[in-house]
């Protein structure tokens, strides 16, 4: 069960995830309304919400998961967040992973909102609301909290 604490920091970065609405992809960015990727908007979160980011990432390009056996994703949110069990809830604020083919490693990040909508940022589309849909749903591979 999580405690009154992370509840509130769950709460409190899901609504730091909304000023970041319409910044314009970047590439490894993470300025709010300049730019940003998705592992961007995690960070900049992260920093509005508790300070000094953990690590700093190593450059990556843009298509850093095809032929990679990697998981630098999944590797680096079990060190700096809590792992959530796969029967827990999502509550807004959640971090989600995702991984677009099941032989690839998780290759995007987006938080929740609420039931059925969660924000990342997307390639040619910037930071967006999307819904969280069957075809997420099915792309989902983890989920942690605060």
């Amino acid at each position: 069960m999580m405690g009154h604490r992370s509840v509130e920091r769950s709460a409190l970065a899901a609504k730091i995830a909304k000023t970041w609405l319409n910044t314009p992809y970047q590439h490894q960015a993470s300025i709010k309304h300049i730019g940003c990727d998705c592992l961007g908007l995690l960070r900049g979160i992260w920093r509005e919400l508790i300070g000094v980011e953990p690590e700093t990432m190593p450059a990556y390009p843009a298509n850093w998961t095809i032929g990679s056996d990697k998981n630098m994703l999944l590797d680096m949110m079990r060190r700096n967040f809590t792992q959530k069990l796969e029967t827990q809830s999502m509550m807004a604020g959640d971090i989600l992973l995702f991984k677009y083919r099941h032989n690839l490693p998780a290759s995007h990040i987006a938080i929740m909102l609420h039931q059925d909508k969660f924000i990342h940022a997307y390639i040619g589309r910037g930071v967006i609301v999307s819904q969280y849909s069957k075809w997420w749903q099915r792309h989902l591979v983890h989920h942690f909290s605060w």
